[in-house]
This record gives structure tokens, C-alpha cells and sequence, in this order.
């Protein structure tokens, strides 16, 4: 009955989406969101390979976002969900891609207190001890480069973000809390669904299943923040807030490290790195989630 109360704003988001609730008009407004992304990407991905010809090292660094340009390009390139998911909801249930978000004043007003929230938070982590823990952070791009590049790789990252968010607690969240009551099924189905495009063994190896069940821990605690706000912002916020760190700021050295300041040297297909690393990720989660709570209390 409590958690009924808290989640009394995500009537906001769901209302709109219960004129046409049938489940068959959820599968296919998937099919459709997929369907918008892959064309589109696939003739994004063509111009430019037609235009710029990469080969070789150059063409491996490409695919895997080791330039500035090939990580805006696979950044910004989410948008298609962004697109798929309007078609898809103005075509199969007479909304539009507005209801999905919120309020547009309460996304952006819960985005910002939620985001400097979350700024502030990792100041105080990184102020207090212990120091020094971890890998050493190695410079990658200059830091002129970085600061000129900073206005467009923010803009890149709050594309990719605020889709990803769209497309799992938005469309999907509404839409199966219209059709269903239970937080079960409206939150363990996205987030599942969610884990299971962040399982990646060609990158991670046997850590895959880890880094899946640490993404859709993420979405569920996503979908939590969207009940309880009624509209995308907090989750967008935590979103890029936590994509900032890991993509802008210190990134990985092999793959969506062409925007990055610094990087890290992890091998995140080893056991043994990554079982020493997830706890301190799943504990910083969980902090986020908690700060972002507090900061869109009314």
C-alpha cells in the first residue's frame, strides 16, 4: 500500500497510454521502435563510411567508438529509437512522443535537481578516502581537445541517454503498467529486456552475465524513479549523470573512448578485475538511486 502511494504520479505517464492498451499493439510498436533504429542506423552507418572510407585499424577503431567522431556518430545515431518510439506511439496508440516523456516542465525542473544532485555526490566520493584506489588513469584525449569537444559530446550523450530512457520506462514501462497492475511485470520486463541488451560476451567474455544483471538492477531502480516522479527526468538525469563518468570523463581504452578525458586500464572480461570492481559499481548505484530520491521529493 505504501509503495501504491509513491508510485500515485506515475498515473501521469500511464493515463495517456490506457485508450489503447491491447497487448498485441505492444509487440508491435516494438517491432516498429527496432525496425526505425536499424534502418536508420544502417543508412547513417553507410554515409559515413561512404564519406570518410575507413580501413583497416582505422575502420576497427570506427565500429568501436575509438575516434571523437565515430562515438558522436554512434551516440547521436540513438536518436532512431527516439523516432521509432514516436512513430510508434502515434501509430498504434494515438499519443504522442511528449506523453511519453512527462510534463515537459517537471522533466526538465526533476533532470536538473537530479543531475546536480548526483554532481554533487561524486564530489563528496571523490573528496573523501580511501584515495587512490584502483587503476591508474591514463590521459587520453588533450585537454583542449576535450573542453572544445565537451558542448557536442554532452548533446551526443543526453541523445543516447534520454532514448534508451524513452524507449524502457517510457513506452514500455507505460504501456505494460496500463495493461497490468503489478510493479512485477511493468518494471522486471523492461529491465529484463533492458540487461538483456547490455549482455555482451564478445566484449565482456564469462562477465557478461554480471554486467547484465548490473544493468537491469540499474533499470528496475530506473523504473522506480519514473513511478515515483511520474515523468523521465530523474531517470535521464541518473542516466547521463552515470554515462558522463563513464564515457566523457574516464572510459575504457577499447571500446567509447573517443570522447573521453582519461582512460582506465580494466580488462572487463577478466574475472578477477571485474568481481573486485562490480561491488563498489552496484554500492555507487545504489547511492545514485538514493540521492536522486531526495532530490525529487516535493
Amino acid at each position: 500500500m505504501k509503495l501504491r502511494r509513491a508510485y500515485t504520479p506515475h498515473e501521469t505517464l500511464v493515463g495517456p497510454a490506457r485508450a489503447r492498451l491491447e497487448l498485441w499493439r505492444i509487440f508491435a510498436g516494438g517491432m516498429i521502435i527496432v525496425a526505425t533504429a536499424m534502418l536508420l542506423s544502417s543508412l547513417a552507418s553507410f554515409l559515413m563510411w561512404f564519406v570518410l572510407q575507413p580501413t583497416g585499424d582505422a575502420l576497427d577503431d570506427a565500429m568501436m567508438g575509438q575516434t571523437p567522431l565515430s562515438l558522436l556518430v554512434l551516440l547521436g545515431g540513438f536518436i532512431f529509437l527516439t523516432l521509432g518510439t514516436g512513430v510508434a506511439v502515434r501509430l498504434l496508440h494515438a499519443r504522442g512522443l511528449a506523453s511519453v516523456l512527462g510534463p515537459r516542465q517537471a522533466v526538465i525542473r526533476d533532470f536538473r535537481r537530479v543531475f546536480l544532485a548526483l554532481v554533487t555526490l561524486g564530489i563528496v566520493v571523490a573528496l573523501l578516502p580511501p584515495y587512490g584506489m584502483g587503476a591508474p588513469l591514463t590521459a587520453n584525449l588533450p585537454p583542449l581537445t576535450w573542453l572544445m569537444l565537451l558542448p557536442v559530446s554532452l548533446l551526443a550523450l543526453l541523445i543516447q541517454t534520454s532514448a534508451e530512457e524513452i524507449v524502457f520506462r517510457g513506452y514500455l514501462q507505460q504501456q505494460l503498467a496500463a495493461r497490468f497492475c503489478s510493479p512485477v511485470i511493468w518494471v522486471g520486463v523492461p529491465s529484463a529486456l533492458f540487461a538483456f541488451g547490455h549482455y555482451v560476451p564478445v566484449e565482456a567474455g564469462d562477465n557478461a552475465l554480471l554486467v547484465a544483471i548490473w544493468a537491469g538492477v540499474f533499470g528496475a531502480l530506473m523504473a522506480d524513479l519514473t513511478a515515483r516522479a511520474g515523468n523521465l527526468g530523474p531517470a535521464i538525469g541518473v542516466h547521463f549523470a552515470n554515462n558522463l563518468s563513464a564515457i566523457v570523463l574516464v572510459s575504457l581504452p577499447d571500446s567509447l573512448s573517443g570522447l573521453s578525458l582519461y582512460t582506465i586500464d580494466i580488462d572487463i572480461s577478466d574475472p578477477d578485475t571485474l568481481h573486485s570492481w562490480m561491488p563498489i559499481d552496484f554500492a555507487m548505484m545504489i547511492l545514485m538511486w538514493l540521492a536522486a530520491r531526495l532530490a525529487i521529493r516535493r
